[in-house]
């Protein structure tokens, strides 16, 4: 007799439902909140990039008409384009396209900086001027130093006797810092039961190469 009442209350607890949308909505409410900030970080992971993306764009067209940023000094380029060859048939004459003929114009150097820490707010220096303008748009982790400036001698730009225009690239490395919201999200899958959680995505080196027009700002050139 014991037995039997024992087994009917084994069963009716087996199919009682009360409490099971509490244990549901656990689950729902855990699964929904993760998928929400995993979008909400994913969200903010592309409108960085997208503005990083802008304010790289910014700062080449304002390095392409300034004179080279200051840590590059160490290594000056040339005001003007000079010819190379002495040995060539005929002597170029001036305002002959460097492209025309090997050897038409000398061949600078490549020379690549970064920005100065010391030049952050200082309007007088290119990467300062740089730096005042584009720093608004970058997570607060970014430095000036995050910037680098490249001067390629391109043999397809500029003349004889003309000012030196040579390619110029500006990178932006965005820290990964800033992707602290998937490390929490990751953590919380975790204790969730979510294996060993997962790795946010990195960004990436933004570049972006424009020829120069003067790097002397109209100026000893």
């Amino acid at each position: 007799m014991t037995r039997g009442v024992e087994h009917k209350r084994w069963a009716r607890f087996c199919a009682d439902e009360g409490g099971a949308a509490m244990v549901e909505f656990a689950i729902v409410s855990a699964v929904f909140f993760l998928a929400f900030f995993q979008l909400l970080g994913f969200g903010l992971f592309a409108s960085t990039n997208l503005m990083a993306e802008k304010a790289t764009q910014i700062a080449a067209r304002t390095a392409v008409v300034r004179p080279a940023v200051d840590w590059c000094a160490e290594t000056p380029l040339p005001d003007r384009i000079t010819s190379s060859d002495p040995d060539l048939p005929e002597p170029p004459s001036f305002g002959t396209n460097c492209r025309n003929e090997a050897g038409t114009c000398t061949a600078v150097a490549e020379v690549s900086c970064t920005g100065v820490l010391a030049n952050e707010g200082d309007l007088t220096t290119t990467d300062g001027e740089i730096w005042n303008r584009i720093a608004p748009m970058l997570p607060g982790e970014t430095g000036i130093d995050d910037l680098r400036f490249t001067y390629t001698f391109d043999p397809n730009l500029g003349y004889l006797g003309g000012p030196y225009t040579p390619m110029v690239t500006v990178e932006l490395t965005v820290p990964n810092e800033t992707t602290e919201l998937f490390a929490l999200i990751s953590r919380l899958a975790v204790l969730a039961g979510g294996g060993d959680g997962f790795t946010g995505p990195q960004y990436r080196t933004i570049s972006i190469s424009l020829p120069a027009e003067d790097l002397n700002a109209g100026t000893g050139g």
